[in-house]
């Protein structure tokens, strides 16, 4: 892979055209550090900050067919309530999607899992580079971080990149990288990625993220489930080879829409 690039970047829209196509915009980098414990409590009484209250979710999501450990220790490493409204911090281990502003939601636990299990393909060493697309509130990403060399999670919401900037910011994963843009282009700077992964889904895969994967990448994201479907979507997996990609239809999924442009 070649070097990381240097930073403050612009986001680079000369690539390969795709559908309704947004101004370059400046890319932010954000490094962050260790998250101090706050006070919040479980109705139980049970610190969201004990490992327990984690540990539980993690063999919910083993008993739902989660096998890959990497993941698993992941997702029980990184604290979700951390990541959600204070108002919705007793719902945060629960296997529910919540709102995180602006329209959009944190996704459910088991479908985090779901699509990061299927990024690895069982690998037993860390994915290379990623590319996230749908920051979000920097849930996934801090998740993706753990196992992965580097990650680069775009989001076109400014009110939720900086949301994501803040929630982040103590973690310090220096492998970690926020980016203000239009996630319809990717991030052509960063590529070729050994996997990517979104948050939204539209019509079809935009061409620009096929073109920044490498050869014997994968790519997870919702896809639409067409005409016959309307409104439903269903996720999707991409293999990249050197004859060309594959592509596998797999469960319903419901996630946000896709769009491009800034906001």
């Amino acid at each position: 892979m070649k070097e990381r690039p240097s930073f403050p970047a612009r986001i680079d829209f000369s690539g390969s055209p795709v559908k309704s196509r947004a101004p370059s915009a400046r890319a932010t980098l954000i490094a962050s550090s260790p998250i101090k414990t706050p006070g919040a409590q479980l109705a139980s009484g049970l610190g969201l900050d004990s490992s327990a209250v984690r540990l539980n979710m993690v063999k919910k999501l083993a008993a739902q067919g989660i096998t890959d450990n990497a993941v698993l220790d992941a997702m029980r490493v990184v604290e979700r309530h951390r990541f959600v409204d204070s108002a919705l911090v007793g719902q945060a281990y629960e296997d529910t999607s919540l709102p995180i502003g602006l329209g959009q939601t944190i996704s459910k636990p088991g479908v985090v899992s779901r699509m990061i299990e299927l990024l690895r393909q069982g690998s037993k060493s860390k994915l290379g580079r990623v590319l996230e697309i749908g920051t979000g509130c920097g849930y996934q990403a801090a998740v993706l971080s753990q196992l992965s060399d580097e990650v680069y999670s775009i989001e076109r919401l400014r009110g939720l990149h900086d949301k994501a900037r803040e929630n982040l910011r103590h973690l310090r994963q220096p492998n970690l990288h926020l980016l203000f843009g239009d996630g319809m282009e990717g991030y052509a700077a960063g590529a070729p990625y050994a996997a990517i992964i979104a948050a939204a889904g539209g019509e079809a895969v935009p061409q620009a993220w096929i073109d920044q994967l490498a050869i014997g990448g994968r790519l997870v994201a919702p896809v639409s489930a067409g005409a016959n479907s309307p409104g439903k979507q269903a996720l999707v997996v991409i293999d990249k080879t050197p004859q060309g990609c594959k592509q596998t239809v797999l469960e319903a999924v419901h996630f946000v829409p896709l769009k491009s442009g800034l906001a």
